[in-house]
């Protein structure tokens, strides 16, 4: 779950309410199975470097106190982003990701701005960073092509990818294209996996209903074959989700139902989150990260619904449509999902 990074009028971290929502989205082990900081959801392009490594540091910290508290198949990592504008700021971020005590880094490299060969860059200066670290932690690609920093590079080549894949270090992508681009990933995963397992994980969140919908009649095995010909080399191991924020609990059941298979219930939890993304657009278009803080707000987890400069923010009157709609995707969920689906308040029982 991609967490928002919480900040109050002036740009500066609210700590404590970014420790809330750490647990808020973890939901007593039946929320996120990994919190994911400082990344696009937590608008790591406007934020200063020194504050996108508070974040991960508050996160981290957050994280390891409610792992002491879940059972051993409940613990959830802390992954970090860790991607800057300039070389030495992204790999000042990643020694600072380890100190804090993340279970991961994700980094997308062709937001980097001047980065020639981003093969090169992680073979070497990522690689000689993790040799020289007290702690070796995994390297996951994040591929995006709104944050990349060349519009005429915007995605990894798949070759590149594959590339990266050798590197003991370098477990997955996560991918936030449209499906065309994702199955480029997924018919080439076959061929990351010489190492060992490589994932896929899915940034552009109600595609998993596409791809895990299942099929009936002569028609439907046609396309299930189509499918696994797109998609061979695997299925997607997971899900990043903006809208998880708000609706964790929603969306942790929903991976499990696509995973499953489960064709009604996965019908029913995607109206919900349909209902959400239309939520999202107004006259001024989509105010992805500004709502996600709206909703958070409404539900009582943080007290600032401020973004950072730069990313586009509600106006009143949007802010007071966007209410009314974001209640009404709360009551569409409990009118359609079982009430052991829905995120609970803060101190609430499991």
């Amino acid at each position: 779950m991609p967490v928002v990074s919480v900040l109050d009028r002036s740009g500066e971290l609210r700590e404590e309410d970014q420790r809330r929502l750490v647990r808020y989205v973890i939901q007593g082990g039946d929320g996120a199975d990994v919190i994911f900081a400082a990344g696009t959801t937590g608008e790591w392009d406007k934020l200063p470097a020194e504050l996108q490594r508070r974040v991960v540091r508050v996160c981290a910290e957050e994280a390891a106190k409610a792992n002491a508290s879940l059972g051993q198949h409940e613990q959830v990592e802390v992954w970090a982003g860790i991607t800057a504008h300039e070389p030495a700021e992204t790999l000042a971020n990643l020694e600072a990701a380890i100190a804090s005590g993340a279970d991961a880094a994700v980094l997308a490299p062709l937001s980097i701005r001047g980065l020639a060969d981003p093969v090169s860059f992680v073979a070497r200066e990522v690689a000689d960073l993790l040799d020289a670290a007290p702690r070796r932690i995994p390297v996951y690609l994040y591929d995006n092509a709104d944050i990349a920093a060349d519009p005429k590079l915007p995605h990894i080549r798949t070759r590149q990818v594959k590339a990266l894949s050798r590197l003991d270090f370098v477990r997955g992508i996560k991918v936030s294209a449209p499906r065309k681009v994702l199955g480029n990933y997924t018919r080439a995963a076959a061929g990351f996996n010489e190492r060992g397992e490589f994932g896929i994980y899915v940034g552009n969140a109600l595609l998993i209903f596409e791809i895990f919908r299942p099929r009936t009649g002569w028609l439907g095995t046609l396309s299930e074959h189509w499918q696994r010909r797109r998609m061979r080399g695997g299925l997607p191991l997971g899900v990043v989700a903006g809208p998880a924020n708000p609706l964790p609990r929603e969306w942790a059941r929903a991976w499990q139902v696509c995973r499953s298979g489960d064709a009604e219930r996965m019908a029913r939890v995607q109206r919900v989150f349909e209902a959400y993304r239309d939520a999202t657009y107004g006259p001024g278009g989509r105010r992805s990260v500004a709502c996600l803080k709206r909703a958070l707000l409404r539900l009582g987890v943080i007290g600032s619904d401020a973004v950072a400069e730069g990313t586009p923010a509600l106006t009143p009157e949007q802010a007071a449509a966007f209410d009314v709609a974001f209640d009404g995707v709360r009551q569409l969920a409990r009118e359609l999902l079982p009430p052991s689906w829905l995120s609970l308040p803060l101190g609430a029982a499991r």
